[in-house]
């Protein structure tokens, strides 16, 4: 058997501020836009650059319950871990686009980590794995 996550829905106050701040702000690259107007809502999907893993789809809340977890998916835990091939460069990166850090980087037995608040307020680890690690890519 063979399985994948595919995509992880994030919750959004606006599908175009939310497709800025990745693309602008994080180098994602919007992967498909689609109305669906029979629903009133588009199928909003961004990836990191040149990734081939798990894609985030920006889910607008549609209702007041919804409304309430933009930002708390995961209880004010860390939601996401962003792998880079560059951890400096990406932190100077975020760094000058306005990027909130709210751990700022330090070396871990792992690699570097940092970790950083996106446009409403969710937790993301921007992670550089050492040589070795399982999880670094090659």
């Amino acid at each position: 058997m063979k399985q994948s996550i595919v995509h992880v829905a994030l919750v959004v106050k606006d599908y175009d501020e939310a497709i800025a701040f990745y693309t602008e702000k994080l180098h994602f690259t919007l992967v498909e836009d689609t109305e669906q107007p029979e629903q009133n809502k588009r199928w909003v999907v961004v990836s990191p650059p040149n990734s081939n893993g798990t894609n985030l789809l920006l889910a607008r809340a549609s209702n007041e319950e919804q409304q309430a977890f933009i930002g708390q998916q995961s209880g004010g835990r860390v939601f996401l871990f962003l792998q880079t091939d560059d951890f400096e460069r990406d932190v100077r990166d975020m760094h000058e686009k306005g990027i909130e850090f709210v751990r700022e980087p330090q070396t871990q037995p792992y690699g570097k980590v940092a970790v950083f608040s996106d446009l409403y307020g969710n937790l993301w680890d921007l992670i550089e794995f050492v040589d070795g690690h399982p999880l670094k890519q090659q």
